[in-house]
């Protein structure tokens, strides 16, 4: 057995990651095509880089297939249940940086606020008889986001394309999602609550609680994270 590294297979992640490990004497590399998922680690022995995408990384973190992951902060917390049991952040990587934030129609002058939204939410709901919906692939944050601030008519919609077009698209009256510079929000339509966001994200080193560790592999463990820490 070796220490398996997960690392985003593609994209400016992938490309943001491998340049951060280099910088610390450890280089990643893809082997093969794009289209095949093999890598390799050199500074470092008995390390697998294991490439799959940035979603996949909690849940093979937390089943402990795999001892270190690359993965944003949204989805470590978003898709694993008391995730301070099963990971522990390990580093930083200093991009990647977006904030889970709730946005509401521009048209809507009187909500700039939790405590707006809490009231438009009661009247939404009185005016059309269904609670206000708001979409969202962040269902576990949001709700707790959500119910911490008191806010409680409204349900959460699913969304896995792009929930920003929900709004004009009638199939939401307001979102929550992942953004960095605001602009697609704004070319919605959309605007910020005033409040701090549900979360702020960004790529981040994560290391598993329940992936197996013995004997050698300990060594280059320990090889490995002395080099980036």
């Amino acid at each position: 057995m070796t220490i398996k590294l997960g690392v985003p297979s593609k994209g400016r992640l992938m490309e943001k990651t491998f340049a951060w490990f280099a910088v610390r004497g450890v280089h990643l590399s893809r082997t093969g095509s794009d289209r095949e998922y093999a890598g390799a680690v050199t500074g470092v022995d008995g390390i697998d880089l294991v490439l799959m995408s940035a979603a996949e990384i909690p849940r093979e973190l937390a089943a402990g297939r795999i001892h270190l992951g690359v993965t944003g902060t949204d989805l470590v917390q978003e898709k694993l249940v008391g995730w301070e049991q099963r990971v522990k952040p390990f580093a930083e990587l200093g991009f990647g940086y977006a904030d889970l934030i709730l946005a509401v129609p521009k048209a809507w002058v009187d909500v700039d606020t939790l405590d707006d939204l809490d009231g438009a939410a009661a009247a939404f709901r009185a005016q059309h008889g269904f609670r206000m919906r708001i979409a969202t692939k962040y269902h576990r944050l949001v709700r707790g986001y959500l119910h911490a601030a008191g806010v409680a008519d409204y349900q959460l919609v699913d969304s896995q394309g792009a929930t920003e077009g929900t709004v004009k698209n009638l199939t939401a009256e307001a979102i929550a999602d992942i953004t960095s510079t605001g602009e697609t929000l704004r070319a919605n339509h959309l605007k910020i609550l005033q409040d701090p966001p549900v979360l702020r994200s960004q790529a981040t080193l994560f290391k598993s609680r329940n992936a197996l560790v013995t004997g050698s592999d300990r060594n280059a463990l320990d090889v490995l994270l002395s080099k980036i820490e």
